[in-house]
């Protein structure tokens, strides 16, 4: 039996992917952006798909749901902007915890840049879990790398897990599930498709795991691999970081040259399936991929708490989530 969870903030459908893989059924995805709702729509036309800011989102018209689930934006905390945290006014858990009142999930997931698990935020941390407590709930947070679930990049995110009082006895982190694959395995076959002869050279040197994709925000340029230091680490794999190319390189590449990513080749980065139709512009469709939360971090994270819902996790943990449990990924 599948589950109902309402997504906050749904960008690109990655987080969406991997609930849906996790048994899942979307009761609404929401986002303000236009063309991550049309992304979600393409690929899933019968979802609801609400175009609205989630201040503006009622939790009450989803009281009953299972899980409220979100990637709230990263601006705040995230080390590439000014870290402004609750004063940053994209700052939206207040209102993510707004909407967990108003709807009394069993259980909430909540994803963020790691930025948010450093000391500099710990007040504020704590003020989010101390929040949900009073509502409730025992929680837990945790910063797990994707590379540690299959995904081709470190992307290091911050997670957090809270729940009743019972599935909350339940719940335990899913496991790493062994090594990923290089950015040449992953993306090697886009490289070479349009003829270029470096291809098998470039997926050689390219044998290593990728730097973190960063989308970036509407209030910076165009399409590009993030500040200096990110783009030195892609020119180590041998990728160009100064932007985004329309199409893979072709023959008339110099074989010896640094090719830029295309939009689809950083989805499969993502672990974004190929078929996922990515609407709007370059530089949004970009933004889009980049900003996402891989699939299968999502539904490793999503599996784990179904199973607490389901009463699929064995004997009951020691002890009960407590208010200051969290930790970084080993």
């Amino acid at each position: 039996m599948k589950l109902s969870v309402l997504e906050m903030c749904a960008g690109a459908g990655g987080q969406a992917l991997g609930l849906e893989a996790a048994g899942f059924e979307h009761a609404a995805a929401v986002d303000i952006d236009s063309d991550t709702c049309e992304t979600i729509r393409l690929n899933r036309p019968r979802w609801r798909v609400l175009l609205q800011d989630i201040r503006n989102l009622d939790g009450r018209d989803f009281k009953g749901i299972e899980l409220l689930a979100g990637g709230i934006p990263c601006p705040p905390f995230s080390i590439a902007g000014r870290q402004l945290g609750d004063r940053d006014e994209r700052d939206l858990f207040p209102e993510a915890l707004r909407i967990a009142e108003q709807a009394e999930p069993l259980a909430i997931m909540l994803e963020n840049v790691k930025g948010l698990a450093t000391d500099r935020f710990a007040r504020y941390r704590r003020q989010i879990i101390e929040r949900l407590m009073r509502l409730g709930y025992r929680v837990t947070w945790k910063v797990l790398n994707a590379s540690s679930f299959g995904v081709p990049q470190l992307r290091p995110r911050f997670l957090l897990v809270a729940l009743r009082q019972g599935p909350a006895g339940r719940f335990s982190w899913p496991s790493p599930e062994g090594r990923p694959p290089t950015v040449g395995d992953s993306i090697g076959d886009l490289m070479a498709s349009r003829g270029w002869k470096g291809a098998a050279r470039w997926r050689k040197r390219a044998d290593t795991i990728a730097p973190t994709l960063v989308g970036g925000s509407k209030k910076h340029g165009g399409p590009d691999l993030g500040p200096t230091r990110a783009r030195c680490q892609w020119a180590a794999l041998g990728v160009d970081g100064l932007g985004i190319a329309d199409e893979p390189p072709d023959v008339t590449f110099p074989s010896d040259g640094m090719p830029r990513l295309t939009v689809r080749m950083a989805a499969r980065l993502q672990c974004f399936p190929d078929n996922w139709i990515i609407s709007g512009g370059k530089t949004s469709s970009y933004r889009q991929v980049g900003n996402a939360f891989p699939p299968p971090v999502a539904e490793a994270v999503a599996s784990s708490i179904r199973r607490a819902i389901d009463g699929k996790n064995g004997a009951r943990s020691r002890r009960p989530l407590t208010l200051f449990e969290g930790s970084f990924d080993a």
